[in-house]
């Protein structure tokens, strides 16, 4: 690029402003849009639980998993070779603004049939610190969803014990579609 067009494109780029970000869900898929209502009818069905919480010890890591599910597949959740299709973060929010976060969230991945997440709740240094109070309500709440299926802590590049990947359950298309491909091969 030579001075003139940096200075020109310098010129033209003088006032503008950047766009405010919401760095607190991203969404891979384009997502449907969703009425207020419906929003404000979904945090009052929220059933995730609050109240006197037993804190899990940092050294503890995070770790769930339903009866039923593979070995096979906490394994490769636990490697990350599961493609995040969505991320949510809860950095530096009042519990209870987490807690609201995360039931939208887990429901609208499930809605949109989403299978593969990771969730970011930071770090603390001591037992008693916020970000391992929302950690631990966290594995509480995500216990308390029948289609989380099994939830670890992330690998370091996703943020590693400030993070987790949560596996969902197969919505029924999805079943359904790879009972089919599986009988169609063993014709």
């Amino acid at each position: 690029m030579n001075p003139d067009d940096k200075s020109l494109f310098l010129d033209a780029m003088e006032d503008v402003q950047p766009l405010k970000r919401c760095t607190d869900i991203h969404w891979q898929p384009e997502r449907n849009s969703r009425t207020r209502q419906e929003l404000d009818t979904e945090q009052l069905d929220n059933f995730l639980t609050l109240g006197f919480l037993e804190l899990v010890p940092l050294a503890e890591p995070l770790a769930f998993q339903r009866d039923g599910v593979q070995q096979g597949v906490i394994d490769k959740l636990r490697s990350g070779k599961y493609s995040r299709q969505a991320s949510l973060n809860l950095l530096r929010q009042p519990v209870e603004q987490c807690r609201q976060m995360l039931f939208a969230f887990i429901r609208q991945a499930g809605r949109e049939g989403l299978r593969n997440l990771v969730i970011v709740h930071g770090k603390g240094r001591e037992d008693n610190s916020h970000p391992n109070v929302v950690r631990s309500y966290l594995a509480r709440w995500l216990a308390e969803f029948d289609d989380v299926q099994a939830f670890c802590v992330a690998l370091p590049h996703h943020g590693g014990s400030g993070a987790c990947y949560v596996a969902l359950r197969k919505s029924d298309e999805a079943r359904a579609e790879n009972w089919e491909r599986h009988a169609k091969r063993s014709r």
